[in-house]
């Protein structure tokens, strides 16, 4: 499996990415750790999480995710072979905060809960129109120079906030972000192709989608009012179930057919097809479900799923 570079950087990861959202939530740590075994085994690297996972769960205040996965790593002796990408900036009961204090504080306490001396890649997760984007980069590139941070990320920023970050880090000689996370899938195509892929372009930025799988619409779990108990997630499918949509599932059926493959899988080699994806993620909470995510890697999209799928969804 072909390596992907991040960005400008030397950080290289395999193109799928697993989603940590669900470590310590939906799949408890005995299955989370059966499933990072299962991950790392099929010849996959970035684990993508943040420090205010899972702090919308009942019971819980955020950093489930970062624990479990310290755990793991602690216990399995492999964080070498791990590109651990988390975010600060969440609502951790202080707001969206993005201050060059709270950034120093919070990053302390994710390094202690991942059980690891370094975060490979470092997100703002939520942007912070209350502090000075100065500020912001200021706190990052501290992190960096310390070798507490290898790189950074935005994620959720507005394209002009984006690019003014750009121009302020290159104007004042600090580290600069190296990739973008947007929502972004067949769904959901159109702000990030109009407005964040020619930022993207331009300053060479990875990009790691999130909501890949439309909050699961995409895997086809999903046609009529009757199947939204079927999960968590079934509340968000309203929005997804439109003529619209429901002309995509169609398109995703008839390649996924004809391929032998499924409508998930073709969902995330679509994302992985694109020229400016670095790697879509996903999350699974049973070894099935990760293994049919993990096979759209050596899924082959041709010409025709390509055109077909580009005019459902366009």
């Amino acid at each position: 499996m072909q390596k992907r570079t991040i960005g400008k950087s030397d950080l290289h990861v395999a193109p799928l990415a697993f989603g940590g959202n669900v470590l310590g939530w939906t799949a408890d740590e005995a299955t989370s750790f059966k499933l990072l075994d299962a991950f790392v085994a099929g010849g996959f690297n970035l684990v993508d999480t943040a420090d205010s996972y899972s702090n919308w769960a009942p019971g819980h205040t955020g950093g489930e995710s970062e624990t479990v996965l310290g755990n793991w790593m602690h216990a399995r002796g492999n964080r070498d072979q791990v590109v651990i990408a988390t975010k600060v900036g969440g609502d951790m009961g202080e707001g969206k905060n993005l201050r060059k204090d709270y950034i120093l504080r919070a990053v302390e306490t994710s390094l202690k809960r991942l059980r690891t001396d370094y975060i490979d890649l470092y997100q703002t997760h939520w942007d912070d129109l209350d502090t000075p984007i100065e500020e912001t980069l200021e706190a990052l590139d501290q992190l960096v120079t310390a070798g507490k941070v290898r790189w950074t990320g935005a994620s959720n920023y507005s394209p002009e906030r984006l690019q003014e970050s750009m121009r302020i880090s290159a104007a004042m000689g600090l580290s600069s972000y190296v990739s973008l996370q947007p929502r972004y899938n067949l769904f959901d195509r159109e702000e990030f192709e109009d407005q964040y892929a020619p930022v993207c372009a331009e300053h060479s930025l990875g990009v790691l989608t999130y909501y890949s799988l439309a909050s699961g619409f995409l895997t086809g779990k999903y046609r009529s009012e009757a199947d939204f108990g079927k999960s968590v997630r079934g509340s968000s499918m309203p929005k997804y179930l439109t003529p619209r949509g429901l002309k995509i599932l169609d398109a995703l059926d008839a390649v996924s057919d004809r391929l032998g493959s499924t409508p998930a899988a073709v969902s995330l080699a679509w994302l992985m097809a694109r020229s400016h994806i670095t790697a879509p993620i996903a999350s699974a909470t049973s070894i099935a479900q990760l293994n049919e995510l993990m096979s759209a890697a050596e899924l082959r999209l041709d010409k025709e799923a390509m055109e077909l799928l580009a005019g459902a969804s366009a």
